[in-house]
């Protein structure tokens, strides 16, 4: 189940979005030939406009490896294959990505091959944008090995993990799925997607986002991922930003441990959208986790 963005029903109020433009762009895909196999090593995305090339390659070569006939040459291929990124990424900045791409055609062949491009549309002409595609490109081409909390999270519904992170109850990944390059993962971290317009630009609607159980230290600013108790299923769950005034006697700090939360309200990204407030007397609400950013 979706989790939604909205919360006390303003998601579902308001226009609807303007229409996003959409950028020409164009894609190959990179494979490479392992045992006599051939793998979806990884994509390269072009923005013709800014002539830049966003990569993204697998990182399970280790694994990979692992299963090849002679451990020392597989070794040797997994070391070379690992920093390959790295190494596409920096010759399509030196050449411009459109020349990168022809010698890489005109070049490229028995172990390493890449696939003619093919046109693609971008919704926006932002970086964000690209890597979104790029992520989005990747996920429909390339299988990965799992290797859990290395280079993949779990997904869960919203309902699945507050019974996991709240009720510390047994539960199943419905699946899981690769998180971008350098991040450190956790078990503490989970994947959800979520629906709603209210957090845009920052959380498109329909996005598979990262979140981290809990919120260590001050929740101000932050954006969690809320319990309302007592809601129906379809907004039951919430994305909003964190957002605290406190109360105290004269003469005290925020710090000191009489003060305590006069008002509590969760606001949109999105000014479409109206804040609500939480009444910190009322047992109605549990935070659940933090917002860690977009996966796609």
């Amino acid at each position: 189940m979706p989790v939604g963005t909205h919360g006390a029903g303003p998601d579902q109020a308001g226009a609807p979005g303007a229409p996003v433009a959409g950028h020409c762009a164009r894609f190959s895909i990179l494979t490479v030939e392992l045992a006599g196999e051939t793998l979806n090593a990884g994509v390269m995305l072009e923005d013709p406009a800014t002539d830049r090339l966003y990569v993204r390659l697998r990182r399970d070569w280790d694994r990979i490896a692992a299963d090849q006939p002679g451990a020392r040459a597989a070794e040797t291929e997994a070391e070379v294959l690992g920093a390959l990124e790295d190494g596409l990424r920096a010759d399509a900045e030196a050449m411009g990505a459109s020349r990168f791409l022809d010698h890489l055609e005109d070049t490229l062949s028995n172990t390493l091959r890449v696939t003619d491009r093919k046109e693609v549309v971008v919704e926006g002409a932002a970086e964000h944008d690209f890597e979104r595609a790029l992520a989005r490109l990747y996920r429909e081409h390339v299988r990965s090995n799992v290797l859990e909390f290395v280079t993949h999270l779990p997904r869960y519904s919203l309902a699945v993990a507050a019974g996991k992170f709240l009720d510390n109850q047994e539960v199943t990944a419905e699946g899981w799925e690769e998180a971008p390059p350098g991040l450190k993962l956790t078990p503490r971290m989970f994947v959800a997607r979520i629906a709603g317009r209210s957090m845009q630009p920052r959380i498109p609607d329909g996005s598979l986002c990262i979140f981290r159980e809990g919120v260590v230290g001050s929740r101000e600013g932050r954006l969690v991922l809320v319990e309302a108790l007592g809601r129906g299923a379809n907004d039951r769950y919430t994305v909003k930003r964190y957002h605290s005034v406190k109360a105290g006697t004269a003469g005290e700090t925020p710090s000191d441990a009489s003060w305590s939360h006069a008002r509590i309200t969760l606001e949109p990204l999105n000014p479409e959208f109206e804040s609500w407030d939480l009444d910190p007397e009322q047992d109605r609400y549990r935070i659940l986790a933090e917002f860690v950013r977009v996966l796609d």
